[in-house]
């Protein structure tokens, strides 16, 4: 069987954490970043995409990961798309993305790093794209469905953080943030189903609103202490070498800040908003920042191959 391909990886983790910025920059007010963003995760994800589909089929276990990463960007992009007012393009990244997701979903994932989270990740992802669309097509099923999804994504997490082995949070590369950053896919979700809500829909009743309305919050919160403790442990045990897995981090810096301020909008919270817009930059910061690091890794590998030569 063969290994992961390090460039599918690359490119699908990169198209993830690019795509959770655009999202995260759009509702900022900041739209032209925001497409500038979405183009640069689209080309990411269709050069993944191109690697993923060479590989055999004996490849594909070990390429679960990069895979289900490819699925929740796929399913990032058709948001950045919605918002975009491409509707049409986003039904049909989550047409894909779903059929896709049920493929992968029962396919075993090997190891206890951060990769376990990937399931709820992608999953939802797609409950975020399926609540987006429905409050721009008025389509109240699309929204139970993604309903759904949403519960199915908590369970999921709840299932990889059993798996999880918590010696990652000191030894990790990059992809134990995304124990956080599956915390806050979650609440950013809730947010947009909550948001996906109208008189012309009337999707949920005072009740079911209510509890929505609490698990949002309340995994918004758990998704910051995550970040703030991940933060520290960073702090505590350095990491000094470039990993592609350090995608996952700025994955989920970046979807944390979107959280916030699809929440802040949700419940009309405004120094939710600000706080949001705040984490937003320093997501951006950690992009740019991992953006030179993997190109000054690149270019350090390069030298290294000259001079064994």
């Amino acid at each position: 069987m063969s290994g992961p391909s390090p460039f599918a990886t690359w490119w699908a983790t990169y198209a993830l954490a690019t795509g959770i910025v655009s999202v995260g920059l759009d509702p900022a007010g900041y739209e032209v970043l925001s497409r500038i963003a979405l183009a640069l995760a689209c080309a990411a994800w269709l050069v993944a995409a191109a690697g993923l589909a060479q590989r055999t089929h004996g490849g594909w276990r070990a390429e679960t990961p990069a895979a289900l990463t490819a699925v929740a960007a796929a399913a990032v992009l058709g948001t950045g798309f919605s918002a975009a007012g491409l509707q049409t393009l986003a039904e049909a990244l989550l047409a894909l993305a779903v059929l896709l997701w049920a493929v992968l979903l029962t396919v075993e994932a090997e190891g206890r790093r951060g990769t376990v989270f990937l399931r709820c990740v992608a999953t939802q992802g797609l409950a975020v794209l399926g609540a987006t669309l429905a409050a721009a097509d008025s389509a109240a099923w699309l929204a139970h469905a993604a309903l759904v999804l949403f519960w199915l994504g908590l369970a999921l997490y709840c299932f990889a953080l059993f798996r999880f082995q918590p010696r990652q949070v000191e030894e990790g590369r990059g992809d134990h943030w995304l124990a956080a950053g599956a915390l806050a896919v979650s609440s950013l979700a809730g947010a947009q189903l909550l948001d996906a809500d109208s008189a012309r829909l009337y999707l949920w009743n005072e009740e079911n609103s209510a509890t929505l309305r609490t698990t949002t919050v309340t995994l918004l919160v758990l998704a910051l202490i995550a970040c703030v403790a991940l933060l520290l442990a960073e702090l505590f045990w350095p990491r000094h070498h470039y990993d592609v897995r350090r995608w996952a981090t700025v994955f989920a810096a970046a979807v944390t800040a979107a959280a916030a301020l699809a929440v802040a909008a949700a419940l009309d919270v405004p120094w939710l908003g600000v706080a949001g817009e705040a984490l937003l930059w320093i997501a951006v910061a950690a992009w740019l920042g991992c953006t030179a690091w993997a190109l000054a890794s690149a270019r350090h590998a390069r030298v290294r191959s000259r001079g064994r030569r």
